[in-house]
């Protein structure tokens, strides 16, 4: 009990759990933990991690661990903390995702150990008379109590029929799989409720339900999201992860740690303690950035992602940056940035100028109508992004 509510926000019911333990215990039949994710990305990112620790944790006392790929959910759109309708994905990019999903999985929970599942494999069965049949289990009143339906109701914002089938359909993997626990942010807690009352419909014994707090992304207001940009990706290369890790506000800093680390209570708090007293908070912010880059790329990449952040920090040329050949030469500033991908266009590249965050060669291009001529030049935006280009 003291592992499955650690770093959780609910568990409930909380008594009923403590049931379930108790006979796995009495009887040896390990609980069925369920997690899924629809694959609406490539990457998965930091914030999935904090409830794959948790699953973790439970495959580690002998549960068996369900991860689920929401290939089926993921065409529908999870209305979860939306104010509009999500657009739904081709088959073809779900498929992509998915396959970099079931990859990055492992690199938290153990693959010999986890059931991996799709749930288009009960999904796709059901046909138009068994989702029919699925609806009339649940109520349009208990589906408006849904925070974000209701809001959007009032609010005369429009709610395509096909949001309700995504609680049902999320719900009907519980009974699909019979899980005795779903795991899920905060922000998931009406759709794992729902797959509570389904599987009573359905004669099975209701699962518990644990919510786990939502990671906040590099802006620091957002929940971390795929769909708005502001993620660390568990396959970020190590540079990169450690990076945007040092980006990270000293005040956030501290729930990263507290979500994401495996520190004990004792070390956290004596971090805390230094940095209070005076300590500079740069000293924890790259232990936490240590810590995660070297969980998924290993202690030397680790420490080759401080050494790339202290040299991009004074200034310095990384040793390896992307090379880019292009033709036109001379070639106007604001078209090179965003031919070389260091702008997405050419009035952001005008922006970048005028702020004074583009380099050419180490010195800081001030004039808009700056044209280079052919040769090769290492070109910088900001502190972060470089790049070695060709003109011809």
């Amino acid at each position: 009990m003291a592992i499955s509510k650690r770093r959780s926000s609910e568990l409930l019911p909380e008594t009923d759990w403590l049931s379930k333990l108790v006979r796995s215990e009495a009887t040896g039949v390990p609980l069925r933990v369920k997690l899924g994710l629809d694959p609406t990305a490539p990457d998965i990112h930091l914030g999935h991690t904090v409830v794959l620790n948790k699953l973790r944790e439970l495959q580690d006392l002998g549960h068996t661990v369900i991860f689920l790929i929401g290939d089926f959910t993921t065409m529908i759109g999870d209305p979860s903390g939306r104010n509009t309708t999500r657009p739904p994905l081709t088959r073809e990019q779900i498929e992509a995702n998915a396959r970099t999903y079931q990859a990055q999985a492992g690199l938290i929970l153990d693959a010999a150990r986890t059931e991996i599942r799709y749930n288009s494999e009960w999904s796709d069965p059901l046909g138009a008379r068994g989702m029919i049949q699925l609806a009339s289990r649940y109520t349009v009143a208990r589906m408006m109590e849904r925070d974000d339906f209701s809001k959007r109701f009032k609010a005369g914002t429009p709610i395509s029929v096909h949001e309700f089938l995504y609680p049902l359909m999320q719900g009907y993997d519980s009974v699909a799989l019979k899980s005795d626990l779903e795991l899920g942010g905060t922000d998931q807690k009406f759709n794992l409720l729902v797959g509570r009352a389904l599987q009573v419909e359905y004669g099975q014994e209701p699962q518990c339900i644990m919510t786990m707090p939502l990671l906040e992304g590099l802006d620091g207001v957002e929940k971390m999201s795929k769909s708005k940009g502001n993620y660390i990706a568990v396959a970020e290369p190590p540079n990169d992860m450690f990076g945007k890790l040092m980006s990270i506000s000293d005040d956030l800093m501290w729930k990263y740690f507290d979500l994401l680390s495996t520190r004990s209570t004792e070390e956290l708090a004596r971090l805390r303690r230094e940095t209070a007293e005076g300590r500079n908070p740069r000293d924890a912010k790259v232990a936490l950035a240590k810590e995660l880059t070297a969980r998924f790329h290993g202690a030397a990449a680790a420490e080759g992602g401080e050494a790339d952040f202290n040299l991009r920090a004074k200034g310095g040329i990384p040793d390896q940056i992307d090379a880019v050949s292009l033709a036109g030469a001379p070639l106007a500033i604001g078209a090179v940035l965003k031919q070389a991908r260091l702008a997405p266009s050419t009035s952001e590249a005008m922006r970048l100028i005028e702020g004074g965050g583009v380099r050419v060669d180490g010195a800081v291009v001030a004039d808009r109508g700056l044209r280079l001529p052919a040769g090769t030049f290492v070109v910088q935006v900001g502190k972060r992004k470089f790049a070695r280009v060709t003109l011809s």
